[in-house]
């Protein structure tokens, strides 16, 4: 759009969508050529040569993988479509994550030969966690082995077992033959369109691009009377305003708006997932799945209002609509480091976002000022274009916010409210990090806070016990990408130590305890606290409340809040080094001296509490992983014998339907799995591969807290 555009920004034609799936599920692929067709780019580029436009990165490009997600306006059949592709990567689960959070509507791509992946399962509980109504694109039915009704059977019996709580994964546009010349008697080259009964064939010479409709060939026509009739047998089950129903059962063909207009309810009521298939790689079946977002997704007006809370005074929920007159709000749901500013990524979801206005950051209670809008491509390095306005429902970009991180809410200033906050998963890998020249330490921490800033979950804090600077993320994946970039984009050459987990503490009972100070260093002193520690189960990792009751004599509220942060620090640092899990401390009764007493008195107080009730009451948790290995059925021997060398239990086996593959499903320490994506391959003759995932954490051998205390 134009500068300006976004003042004719027509609301029920605007799909934020995002492109998720497992690893390698061919969804960069299939983001090229939605791009490619919608006129977004003139060009196709390629995952194996590192040209695609959403994968902008170099370690993106150099791994042929996508690690960040990106934002790319486009335009189709007259609607406006903001995609973002994601991660299938699990250690950039938060990517996948807080794009959701934002969204709209998805496309979860499926792999044709493979179906149901381990990631595949996350990301659909991703979207479920957040109400995303989702086509499915069952991709690469070119390739040897592909099977559209296996991969549509695999969707209904893993992601969505129950229709009635889970929706029901329904086609609506199946494939004309599956895998490729050489190795099918009916290769894969077309679709059919089963609400409007008409084949699709794409020209391969302009890479797709020009599209043939024609009658189904007689040898198809069978199979797509069947699946049309479990359509229809799908969507009059809830079609209570008859839009089709009567005509079905008249045996007349029902009009294929009305159709369209009953998938559509359904898809956004979660009922149904409408499912197409096609091949990225081959150019086929991308211009029906473009149509489908415009049919099927929601706009921001089919989603409800956004919930939050008015951080002054009541407290009180209150509700935004996706509409230009409410107040403004908007949430940060991604920064990004760039040398010319860091640039902020916000979703409206209410209001207007206006050039040169001034807004309110609740979570910190402080005013950044709007200095100018843009609408971003992929590659942050070009394609800005600058805009006066984003309306609601729309996604923008601001350069140089001041004390703004993804998560924050920015709203009016006269009508605050504090939208919920993404969620991540804990860090459970760290690595110590120096710098190789001692000139740049200020430097690198400048560089580490900046990547901190991007991802909430790396994380940087300094070890107490060794002095050293730790970084800690979700996979050695991870952290070798961010000391990559260390290294390219911030100019800074580092050494890093081997990776060691990231365990918990647990107290292993509740203690009550009463803390006196007499005396702070020569000086005589005064406080006293009775605290209650307990182990509780949250989604805060610790919380501490005073519930000191008042009397004649009430203790200063000062003094109380310094023992209440004391407190929380503690529970926080852990008594080895290691956040707490679940603590909760309760200051029960406190008694002050006028005199005597001060702030540092109770902060002594509180941490001479803490340690009375961990002392020798501390149980060491470590984290476990979800391992997910899919091997050659010859090799499944080898690969659970290995598991179980690794401390590993086995929850269970699939094998697929010709018996040639089976599926391992197992949980197993992560102190276990540093090396295990390669040395998974070497007991399986290089055909095994694993998907690991955070599972949960649980008490470690009593042998493992031993070898940290260096016993």
């Amino acid at each position: 759009m134009a500068k300006g555009g976004t003042l004719g920004f027509d609301l029920p034609k605007v799909r934020n969508i995002g492109v998720i799936a497992h690893i390698d599920a061919g969804k960069t692929t299939t983001t090229e050529h939605l791009l490619y067709y919608a006129g977004a780019k003139h060009k196709l580029g390629g995952v194996d040569e590192g040209t695609t436009e959403t994968d902008y990165d170099p370690e993106e490009q150099q791994r042929g993988i996508t690690i960040y997600s990106a934002c790319v306006p486009f335009e189709w059949a007259g609607h406006t479509v903001n995609l973002i592709d994601t991660p299938g990567h699990v250690d950039f689960t938060a990517e996948v994550e807080r794009s959701l959070r934002v969204l709209d509507g998805a496309i979860v791509v499926f792999d044709g030969q493979k179906g149901v992946e381990a990631q595949s399962e996350t990301v659909w509980r991703q979207a479920n966690k957040y109400g995303v109504p989702r086509l499915v694109f069952v991709n690469k039915m070119d390739v040897v082995g592909a099977n559209f009704a296996q991969t549509l059977e695999s969707v209904r019996g893993r992601l969505a077992p129950d229709p009635v709580a889970h929706g029901k994964a329904v086609p609506i546009v199946i494939p004309i033959g599956s895998g490729g010349p050489a190795d099918s008697r009916t290769p894969f080259r077309g679709v059919i369109d089963l609400i409007d009964m008409k084949a699709r064939f794409f020209d391969a010479g302009d890479y797709g691009k020009t599209v043939r409709t024609a009658d189904i060939p007689e040898e198809n026509l069978a199979e797509a009377r069947s699946y049309r009739e479990k359509l229809f047998d799908e969507l009059t089950q809830h079609d209570d305003k008859d839009l089709i129903t009567s005509a079905v059962l008249e045996g007349q063909d029902p009009d294929p708006l009305k159709v369209r207009q009953l998938v559509r309810e359904q898809c956004l009521a979660r009922l149904i997932y409408p499912v197409l298939s096609g091949s990225g790689r081959e150019h086929i079946g991308i211009q029906p799945l473009l149509d489908a977002v415009t049919y099927y997704l929601p706009s921001p007006l089919d989603r409800p209002p956004v919930s939050g809370i008015n951080p002054k005074g009541s407290k009180k929920e209150e509700k935004r609509k996706p509409d230009s007159k409410e107040p403004f709000a908007g949430l940060v749901f991604k920064a990004a480091w760039h040398p010319n500013g860091h640039r902020f990524f916000v979703r409206v979801y209410s209001g207007v976002m206006r050039t040169n206005m001034r807004a309110l950051n609740p979570r910190r209670d402080t005013k950044e000022n709007v200095a100018k809008l843009y609408h971003v491509h992929a590659d942050p390095n070009r394609g800005l274009e600058e805009v006066e306005s984003g309306p609601a429902g729309d996604i923008v970009c601001v350069i140089g916010l001041k004390d703004t991180a993804t998560g924050d809410t920015l709203c009016d200033t006269q009508h605050p409210i504090l939208l919920e906050a993404i969620s991540f998963a804990d860090a459970v890998v760290s690595q110590s990090i120096e710098p190789e020249s001692g000139g740049d330490k200020d430097k690198l921490g400048l560089a580490l806070e900046a990547l901190q800033l991007e991802d909430p979950t790396f994380i940087v804090k300094a070890d107490k016990d060794t002095g050293q600077t730790l970084m800690s993320g979700m996979g050695t994946l991870h952290l070798e990408v961010k000391k990559h970039r260390l290294e390219r984009d911030f100019r800074v050459k580092v050494r890093v130590g081997k990776p060691r987990v990231s365990f918990r503490e647990m107290m292993r009972s509740p203690r009550q305890v009463v803390a006196n100070i007499e005396r702070l260093g020569d000086k005589p002193a005064m406080a006293m606290l009775k605290v209650s520690f307990t182990n509780f189960r949250s989604e805060k990792p610790v919380a501490v409340f005073n519930v000191v009751n008042s009397d004649e004599n009430p203790t200063p509220v000062a003094f109380l809040a310094a023992a209440e942060r004391a407190l929380t620090d503690a529970l926080q640092t852990g008594e080895l080094g290691y956040p707490m899990m679940h603590a909760q401390a309760r200051i029960l009764d406190a008694k002050f001296d006028p005199q005597l007493s001060t702030e540092d008195a109770f902060v002594a107080a509180a941490i001479h509490a803490y340690r009375d009730a961990t002392r020798d009451n501390i149980q060491l948790l470590e984290p476990i992983m979800k391992v997910v290995v899919t091997t050659p059925s010859i090799f499944l021997g080898n690969v659970i014998g290995d598991l179980a060398k690794r401390r590993g239990e086995i929850d269970g086996q699939e094998m697929s339907p010709n018996g040639e593959l089976a599926e391992v499903t197992g949980r197993v320490p992560l102190s276990e799995l540093f090396t295990y994506a390669n040395e998974v391959r070497s007991l399986s003759q290089g055909r095994a591969a694993a998907a690991i995932e955070p599972h949960s954490y649980q008490p470690a051998p009593d042998s493992v807290l031993r070898q940290l205390l260096g016993e």
